[in-house]
């Protein structure tokens, strides 16, 4: 006959003898220990399979996953062309400031050098050279004269945006932000980048920040940096990416993949733009580029001014 646990017992022998009590007893050990040799490795194998590996596996995880992919490198993509434009128009500022009076000199020394020379010869063409550099010297009124230095045909003048929303008006100090600024810049539209909020207010809150990171790195102003990273580091975290149905990943993919386009054309406008090919010169060092056209100019001045001394000397 067989008991419970299926263990054999021989006939003739009752259930409480002491053998067949020491049978039952190996044999009810030897089927535990059986069962839990077995169960354990399956529970351990079953608990560790499939969920994660199918949660990763779904669609929307894998579109999830190239979200994040293109968030990230929109965000480095556009870091690299707003570095590019602050240096693109702090060289433009800073050449107008410090090399504009050289051009204007060497402008003024050209018409006083076409009308040595046509007052030396007489030659009506010489007349017409004369008249038409002197021309050059005084052009019409622009629109910076016209709004007396508030603003030009593409705006207004950054000094004048900011005394109308007082803020201190500072010019930068160099072409290229020291590391350190481009390092917190750098580190704060990481953090902050509104492409990363994930609703309308938290978009706005970052809009608002990151124009102020823009503006005091435009500056170099490496303290008013380290102001905001430790604001931005005392106010709300943001929120995790959560993931949403597939058709809201594709839409984001495409607005993303949108506004690469449209960064694609800005940098190229940059490159393309005078100061960027001047930039392009001397990408290691654009600080150093100002000061060698500077040393040009003046060679030139000198060069105009010899030769009108020249034709003034030669006068009757």
């Amino acid at each position: 006959m067989t008991d419970a646990e299926g263990a054999d017992i021989p006939s003739g022998t009752g259930s409480g003898s002491p053998s067949a009590s020491r049978t039952e007893g190996q044999n009810e050990g030897q089927a535990q220990e059986q069962e839990q040799g077995d169960g354990r490795p399956e529970a351990r194998a079953d608990a560790g399979q499939s969920p994660a590996q199918s949660a990763d596996d779904r669609p929307e995880a894998r579109l999830e996953r190239a979200v994040r992919a293109a968030e990230q490198a929109l965000i480095e993509f556009e870091i690299a062309v707003e570095t590019f434009r602050v240096e693109v128009d702090n060289f433009s500022r800073l050449h107008h400031q410090k090399l504009g009076p050289m051009y204007s000199r060497l402008d003024e020394l050209d018409a006083q050098i076409a009308e040595a020379r046509a007052a030396l010869t007489g030659d009506p063409e010489d007349v017409f050279k004369a008249h038409e550099a002197r021309a050059r010297v005084m052009p019409m009124p622009g629109v910076e004269e016209l709004f007396h230095g508030w603003m030009d045909s593409d705006g207004l003048f950054p000094e004048a945006v900011a005394m109308l929303t007082d803020q201190p008006v500072r010019p930068p100090q160099r072409v290229r932000p020291s590391e350190e600024a481009r390092k917190l810049f750098r580190e704060l539209v990481r953090k902050a980048h509104p492409d990363l909020a994930q609703d309308d207010n938290e978009r706005k809150r970052r809009d608002e920040f990151i124009a102020r990171v823009n503006t005091a790195y435009a500056r170099g102003d490496e303290a008013l940096l380290r102001e905001l990273a430790a604001e931005w580091a005392a106010g709300p975290a943001p929120e995790e990416w959560k993931p949403s149905r597939s058709e809201e990943l594709y839409a984001r993919l495409e607005w993303l993949s949108q506004r690469k386009e449209m960064l694609t054309f800005v940098a190229r406008e940059l490159e393309e733009s005078a100061i960027g090919a001047m930039l392009k010169m001397a990408p290691e060092d654009p600080d150093r580029l100002l000061e060698e056209i500077a040393e040009q100019l003046l060679t030139q001045v000198g060069e105009r001014e010899h030769e009108l001394a020249t034709l003034i000397a030669q006068a009757p």
